[in-house]
């Protein structure tokens, strides 16, 4: 049963300067932007902040299990992404036309981002893969996105495994060898226009480890759309408006997180998708429910965390929605300060880049 669309929680910022867009502008070298995945999942860089007092320290991935305690919970958003660039022709003329899947709307019928999108009028007909797939734009809705019904021959989703690409982010310019490397090691279902980046650090070996050292692992379901990434294009942050996105939270894992909560022991998000999951999914005194909805929830510096307690998180766009709600965690200033340290230090940005951890005193534990 699908509950009713989350309202937004839209939260009054701690000041002025806070709600403007530009306040969370950082100049970010292009080289540092992560082209290509590290052969070693686990063998990134890691940046652990403590989110009071802004200090940071710099670390591998892998040492993450120093900073996890037995009782703590990780929460892992294990959608999958789909490989949803499609590269078709127009019917009749052999344009060139790409397209994206945003959003299944019924079995055959997608919301899409068509490029040109002058050559997509509604009754148009697009070839994939010399007529394998063929899609047909029977409306234009919200922004200029196509709705697109698909007829074909068998399984729709291995065609389109066959067809499609991985929907890469546009700051990502390399092919990418192996799909497998823009999808988690947990990834289960099927739907996400873009990765978790925050979990491509994990393999099944440090995720064992970690639950053999006592940490619950949560999962959820969020899949992720491209509104997540989407530019602020306005000046003040109150007038951005967040784009709905799927999830599912089953019993048995609000269980596992209650019960963490309930004990003492801390909610570890893996990646802002998960954060943003708990937190739309949880009532006002920080209950995780077991849920099944669409969110628009949009956490920015003045928001009230009701289930999180720590963050494992990559780094993100200048100005974008992401940034703001590392931000509500840790503080504006910090976040920028250790951003600025991630680039003296040669840290990798984005998708394929490094990670933080954003935690309150978060010591390495000692060893027995």
């Amino acid at each position: 049963m699908v509950s009713s669309c989350a309202s937004r929680k839209l939260v009054s910022v701690l000041n002025e300067n806070e709600m403007k867009v530009t306040d969370y502008y950082f100049d970010l070298p292009q080289e540092q932007i992560a082209q290509d995945p590290l052969e070693d999942r686990s063998s990134s860089r890691l940046l652990v902040l403590d989110k009071e007092t802004g200090e940071y320290s710099h670390h591998i991935f892998r040492e993450i299990t120093e900073f996890l305690k037995p009782g703590d919970c990780l929460v892992l958003n294990n959608t999958k992404v789909i490989p949803a660039r499609l590269f078709g022709e127009k019917e009749g003329t052999q344009a060139k036309i790409e397209i994206l899947l945003l959003k299944r709307k019924e079995n055959d019928v997608w919301e899409t981002l068509v490029k040109p999108g002058k050559k997509a009028k509604v009754g148009t007909k697009i070839i994939f893969g010399g007529g394998l797939l063929v899609g047909e734009v029977i409306d234009i809705v919200e922004e200029g996105n196509r709705l697109i019904k698909f007829t074909y021959e068998g399984i729709f989703e291995e065609i389109l495994d066959q067809l499609g690409q991985m929907p890469l982010p546009p700051y990502i310019t390399h092919q990418l060898k192996d799909k497998n490397r823009y999808q988690t090691v947990y990834a289960v279902h099927e739907g996400s226009a873009a990765a978790p980046t925050a979990g491509l650090h994990f393999t099944k070996e440090l995720l064992k480890q970690i639950e053999d050292m006592g940490v619950k692992i949560a999962h959820v379901t969020l899949h992720v759309g491209l509104g997540t990434f989407r530019p602020v294009k306005v000046e003040n942050v109150l007038d951005h408006h967040m784009h709905s996105e799927f999830y599912v939270v089953e019993e048995a894992e609000a269980k596992k997180v209650n019960d963490t909560k309930a004990a003492g022991g801390r909610v570890i998000c893996v990646g802002t998708t998960s954060c943003r999951t708990v937190e739309s999914a949880s009532t006002e005194d920080g209950i995780l429910q077991a849920k099944t909805g669409w969110t628009d929830i949009f956490i920015y510096p003045g928001y009230k965390f009701k289930i999180l307690d720590a963050l494992i998180t990559n780094f993100h766009l200048p100005e974008s929605t992401l940034v703001m709600l590392v931000s509500a965690l840790a503080g504006r200033e910090n976040i920028l300060a250790a951003y600025n340290e991630a680039i003296r230090e040669r840290y990798r940005f984005f998708s394929f880049g490094d990670a933080m951890f954003i935690a309150d005193d978060p010591q390495p534990v000692k060893k027995a």
